[in-house]
């Protein structure tokens, strides 16, 4: 999990030049829109697992409860990037940019 962490901070600061950055709103907005880009990509592969598994679970119980786990993690995604300008907002009002 650590590694998948620091590969998602790498691509974060790599795909933000460093002199294409203006000020603090601009770096901030584009991590904000990395995350939840990367946010609904997971949501969408959650989504598409869980189902596959609810589908083909063919009555096994165990089967049955990964794939709707999986998609209420799908949901918890979806709700965490619609909900990130929200939070960018809270961070620049506790930074005062």
């Amino acid at each position: 999990m650590a590694g998948i962490a620091a590969a998602v901070a790498f691509t974060i600061v790599a795909a933000t030049p460093a002199y294409a950055v203006g000020d603090i709103n601009t770096l901030i907005d584009s991590i904000r829109n990395w995350v939840a880009g990367l946010l609904a990509g997971l949501a969408t592969l959650f989504l598409t697992l869980g189902g596959l598994r609810y589908l083909t679970a063919g009555g096994n119980q165990r089967a049955i409860e990964e794939g709707k786990g999986a998609i209420k993690s799908a949901l918890i995604g979806y709700a965490l990037a619609a909900l990130s300008p929200m939070l960018v907002d809270i961070l620049r009002r506790v930074l005062g940019t």
